[in-house]
């Protein structure tokens, strides 16, 4: 039978932070068991990927610096003055992090947790896409500078009365309009806007560079070649976001943040606790229950008419 230390060499080289970190206490001694656990703690974090809490002191310990430092590049500021700006200013170290996991996570066959952060990395591949050219990762405080401007329809309603131009869906015209104003709100809006609406205006940038019939300066402003280029990037962002195993993850109930709810916040009534519970519980039914007046109508991106039926599935007027 394995020793103790040989049994807490084991779980660390499978990445099982939790157990190591509660079994440390009972083999090492005190000092290494409290760095040991530090690590864990922060490990932990890592891999479920609760960037709102990136860099920050675990309680448990000190971590090294230079771990954190990693962690911050990929932390999402948690207010609109914050800095470094972490994830907002670069995506590259984010995605570095979600490859790791990925493969962790399928290492140790953990599909749910792996498609939940496949789910993650093609939600935001669109602005991954874009920062080339805007600079930053969507970041609202500095995006409209690269998306408004005459002739822009960014976040613009649109006349009811005109024809539609703008391929956006009125979720993300709405999510596009705030991106460009929230970067004014208290702390509190500036984190609701990071958990309900930035994935929005990822999708939204998507389709302005691989699906929108008529552009208009959030394009046409781009020389010929990194329009192209562009176009290219965010096709490729839009393909792996409509493929099956990111479809895997659209019956579940996942979120469109970075952020992972502590228990304490997650036993915390609020506001909106009902609607949440109501989702959770619509989401988690079997697909043979979820009749025809409980699944949430939709409008086809195409030609917005209203429709009933799978989020994976493409409205029926405009299936070929």
């Amino acid at each position: 039978m394995e020793s103790a230390r040989e049994l807490l060499g084991t779980l660390a080289r499978r990445y099982a932070f939790g157990d190591v970190g509660a079994l440390a206490g009972r083999v090492l001694a005190p000092e290494p068991a409290a760095r040991v656990a530090a690590l864990c703690a922060f490990g932990q974090r890592v891999l479920d990927l609760d960037a709102e809490d990136f860099g920050m002191p675990e309680a448990a310990g000190p971590v090294p610096p230079d771990l954190l430092d990693r962690a911050r590049a990929s932390r999402m500021p948690q207010s609109p003055g914050e800095r470094p700006r972490g994830a907002l200013a670069t995506l590259h170290p984010a995605y570095g992090l979600l490859l790791e996991v990925i493969e962790i996570h399928w290492w140790r066959r953990e599909m749910a947790a792996l498609v939940a952060a496949v789910h993650i990395a093609a939600e935001y591949l669109p602005v991954l896409a874009w920062e080339p050219v805007l600079g930053h990762a969507a970041d609202p405080a500095l995006l409209g500078a690269g998306v408004s401007g005459p002739d822009s329809r960014f976040g613009v309603t649109p006349d009811p009365e005109a024809p539609r131009r703008c391929d956006h869906t009125r979720p993300e015209r709405s999510a596009c309009e705030r991106s460009l104003r929230v970067a004014g709100e208290p702390a509190p809006g500036w984190r609701a806007y990071l958990d309900r609406q930035h994935s929005q205006v990822s999708q939204a940038l998507g389709v302005c560079a691989a699906e929108c019939r008529t552009p208009c300066s959030v394009m046409t402003r781009l020389d010929d070649k990194e329009r192209a280029a562009l176009t290219a990037r965010c096709t490729l962002a839009v393909d792996f976001g409509d493929g099956a195993l990111v479809r895997l993850r659209h019956a579940a109930p996942v979120g469109h943040g970075f952020g992972v709810p502590s228990p304490r916040r997650s036993s915390t009534p609020g506001p909106d606790r009902g609607r949440r519970c109501a989702a959770v519980r619509w989401a988690t039914r079997p697909w043979r229950a979820r009749t025809a007046t409980s699944i949430p109508s939709r409008a086809c991106r195409r030609c917005s008419r209203r429709w009933r039926g799978c989020p994976s599935r493409r409205a029926p007027c405009c299936t070929t």
